[in-house]
């Protein structure tokens, strides 16, 4: 559990903190047109990306890493996680999220509250530095959940799936751990092909526990129950959606790979001689 919240606590110490920087910590960043722009876009993608590689350099030794509650849920479908352990690991996870969430906050704030104060906006009408913290779903979603839903299931669907691919040995995995580096740009490659739609959360600590956060902290509705002009009550959604895609890309591995690299390194049945 100490591993698994010191991995989730560097992931989104190192994630928010590039988020931060896009969004107010750059001469003439800030808003969102500006601040998730192709070239601040980049900045957080591969924010994400590296802070995912030592995250999982961090605690992979000791906990295997999962650092996101629904890759402790995949694990435990495929009967290769306890269930008993599942709940606590969870908590580790999120704890760890919401103090990584606070670190960036202490060390931001004075940006964060130049940047409100620039832009003539009181901190519970941010969405630009809530940004910083957590997700939220692009304007032309206009209320619909099933899209921002969708969207968390697949990204993570992708994710969990990529990631057993690499840890089966069986199958071509990445030898000189290497491993924990290209899980990392897994996340980068989600996040230059399906972020800008609800920004990629596709781990529900990375999303609550900073949420939880910005709540306690004076970003009120937009934090929880996540609401915003054209969106309410969001904050389920980056919960739901990868705990469902986390199931479904593990199914999907075992179904269509899984189970015949397994085959494959089997021994014969008992009174056969073989293919």
């Amino acid at each position: 559990m100490l591993a698994e919240f010191l991995g989730t606590f560097v992931l989104i110490l190192l994630g928010c903190a590039s988020v931060a920087v896009a969004v107010a910590g750059l001469p003439g960043s800030g808003r969102q047109e500006v601040a998730f722009g192709p070239a601040n876009w980049l900045i957080i993608a591969f924010g994400w990306g590296f802070a995912v590689v030592f995250g999982v350099y961090v605690a992979g030794g000791v906990s295997g890493a999962h650092i996101n509650p629904a890759v402790t849920l995949a694990f435990a479908v495929r009967r290769a996680f306890p269930w008993v352990k599942v709940v606590p690991y969870w908590i580790a996870q999120l704890v760890g999220a919401f103090l990584a969430a606070a670190l960036v906050y202490s060390v931001y704030s004075w940006a964060i509250d130049a940047f409100n104060t620039k832009a003539g906006v009181a901190r519970d009408q941010s969405l630009d530095t809530f940004a910083i913290f957590a997700t939220f779903p692009a304007k032309y979603f206009d209320g619909s959940w099933w899209g921002p839903l969708l969207d968390q299931v697949v990204g993570t669907g992708v994710l969990v799936m990529l990631i057993f691919a690499l840890i089966d040995n069986r199958n071509t995995a990445p030898a000189a751990n290497l491993g924990p580096f290209l899980i990392g740009m897994v996340v980068t490659t989600i996040g230059l092909t399906f972020g800008p739609n609800a920004g990629y959360a596709i781990n529900p600590a990375r999303d609550f526990g900073p949420r939880l956060w910005t709540f306690f902290t004076g970003w009120g509705d937009i934090a929880l129950p996540g609401s915003y002009q054209w969106f309410s009550a969001y904050f389920w959604i980056p919960i739901v959606g990868p705990l469902v895609g986390a199931v479904i890309g593990a199914v999907v591995y075992d179904l269509f790979i899984g189970h015949v690299v397994a085959a494959r390194v089997s021994g014969p049945e008992p009174g056969r001689v073989g293919d």
